[in-house]
C-alpha cells in the first residue's frame, strides 16, 4: 500500500446536538485538480469499519483514478464516538448524509456493503424526496447520484431477516433487557441486536414499495452468502423498476466477498458506473 494511502489521517464532524453530539471519524480523498468525475462514497456494513478491505481497495481505485473519495465511521464504529448500542439505521443515516454534505461533492457514487446498502438506498430515497440536490435537514445541499454499487446488500434486514427468526429466548432477552446478542463469524465479540435497532428499521424500510434511485445500480451478491441469502437480491431488484440495474451473481461468494477475485468484481463494478455517469453527461 503507497504512503499516500497509508498515511491518511482521518478528520472528525460532530453530529447531532446535546446528549445526542458524536464526533464521527472520516477519510477524505480529494479529487485531483480538474476531475470532474463524481466522488466515491464507502458505506460499511453493521460492525464493520472503513479500514476495510474492501473500503481501502476503493479508496486505491480512487487514488488511481484521481478521484474523490470519501470514508466514514458510523457512531459506535471504528474512530468514531458514541455508544454502539445507541445505533440505528436513522442515526447512521443521519451521520452518512451530514459527512456527504459536510465534503459537498457535486455528484457521488455510494458503494455499500451489507448493511451499507440499505444505508445508500435510504440516502438515495433521501435525495429523491428532496427533489435532487436538497437533502432533509436545516442547510443541507446534497450532491447528484450518479450511481451505486451495492455488495451484499441487506435492505431491510432487521425486519426481513432477524425478526422472522428470533426464537424465544432471544425475543425474551429483547423485552426484558431491550437487546439480545448472538454470535459473530467474524469477530470473537457477539454481535448486539438492540430493540431501538429493530423498531428503528420497520421505520426506515424500503422494500415495501418503489425505489426510485434515478441512477445505475450494480448489485454484487454471493450465491453461499450465509448472512444474506441470494434470494433477498434477487427480492430488492424488484423495487428496482425504473432503474438500469445489474445484478452479478458470484456463484461460490460468501457474505464479506472480499477474496482478489471479489475485488477485482467489485472494482470493475465501480469503473462502469464512473463510464456510465460520464457517458450521461455528455451532450447528445
Amino acid at each position: 500500500m503507497s504512503d499516500q494511502l497509508s498515511n491518511a489521517q482521518p478528520q472528525f464532524l460532530t453530529v447531532g446536538e446535546g446528549e445526542a453530539a458524536r464526533e464521527i471519524a472520516m477519510l477524505v480523498r480529494p479529487a485531483q485538480a480538474g476531475n470532474g468525475a463524481p466522488a466515491l462514497v464507502w458505506l460499511s456494513g453493521y460492525r464493520s469499519d472503513m479500514s476495510g478491505t474492501k473500503a481501502v481497495e476503493l479508496d486505491g481505485l480512487a487514488a488511481e483514478l484521481g478521484l474523490a473519495c470519501i470514508r466514514l465511521d458510523y457512531s459506535g464504529h471504528g474512530l468514531s464516538g458514541g455508544s454502539f448500542g445507541d445505533g440505528t439505521i436513522s442515526r447512521w443515516l443521519e451521520e452518512a448524509l451530514a459527512v456527504i454534505c459536510h465534503v459537498a461533492p457535486e455528484r457521488v457514487i455510494l458503494v455499500g456493503s451489507s448493511m451499507g446498502g440499505w444505508i445508500a438506498l435510504r440516502l438515495a430515497q433521501e435525495l429523491v424526496r428532496q427533489g435532487g440536490p436538497k437533502l432533509a435537514g436545516p442547510k443541507l445541499a446534497g450532491p447528484e447520484l450518479a450511481g451505486m454499487v451495492l455488495i451484499a446488500p441487506a435492505p431491510d434486514f432487521t425486519s426481513e431477516l432477524i425478526e422472522p427468526n428470533l426464537k424465544a429466548k432471544e425475543r425474551k432477552s429483547l423485552a426484558e433487557r431491550g437487546y439480545f446478542e448472538e454470535r459473530s463469524q467474524y469477530s470473537p465479540e457477539p454481535n448486539i441486536y438492540t430493540r431501538a435497532l429493530i423498531e428503528d428499521g420497520r421505520e426506515n424500510r424500503v422494500l415495501d414499495g418503489i425505489i426510485e434511485t434515478g441512477c445505475p445500480v450494480h448489485i454484487l451478491q454471493g450465491m453461499k452468502d450465509p448472512d444474506v441469502p441470494h434470494a433477498h437480491a434477487m427480492k430488492l431488484v424488484e423495487h428496482l423498476p425504473a432503474d438500469d440495474v445489474v445484478l452479478t451473481f458470484i456463484r461460490d461468494g460468501d457474505h464479506r466477498l472480499s477474496r482478489p477475485g471479489d475485488i477485482a468484481l467489485l472494482l470493475s463494478a465501480v469503473k462502469g458506473i464512473i463510464r456510465s455517469s460520464t457517458n450521461r453527461q455528455m451532450p447528445a
